[in-house]
């Protein structure tokens, strides 16, 4: 996803961002996390099913996964960036701050983080829920 992620962003503006590295990481830990949680998980429960069962299984859990895992990553990001201007821990103020920040941070990563999924992300989706469906039995 992180390969999917640059190479959007070179060809949307060459590369041109201040924050590349933070970009790279959170799409490389994100297709990382949904990896490490979804294969295992899928696997089990796809056992002795056909593979085009297998195929659909890891393509849909892989696809949630990988963005459900890189926007929550996001929103981890950008609630520790405004976490200096939030309310104490704990105090109900504090609570509706941290929603509030979490839900604004997947609605912007919602309409700007998903396409930098496309070029690429298709690709090694589909490569990789083949491969899982003919040898994860």
């Amino acid at each position: 996803m992180a390969i999917s992620a640059l190479a959007a962003l070179y060809l949307r503006n060459g590369l041109l961002t201040s924050h590349l590295t933070a970009l790279t990481l959170v799409y490389f830990f994100g297709g990382t996390l949904s990896w490490l949680v979804m294969v295992p998980l899928t696997g089990h429960f796809t056992k002795h099913r056909p593979p085009s069962v297998r195929f659909a299984a890891f393509f849909l859990v892989l696809s949630v996964g990988t963005v459900a895992a890189t926007a929550f990553l996001f929103a981890m990001d950008y609630r520790w960036f405004y976490a200096r201007w939030h309310a104490p821990f704990g105090s109900l103020i504090w609570i509706f701050q941290f929603l509030f920040t979490g839900a604004s941070a997947v609605y912007q990563f919602a309409v700007l983080g998903l396409t930098l999924f496309l070029p690429f992300g298709l690709f090694f989706l589909v490569a990789a829920a083949t491969y899982l469906a003919r040898h994860r039995r």
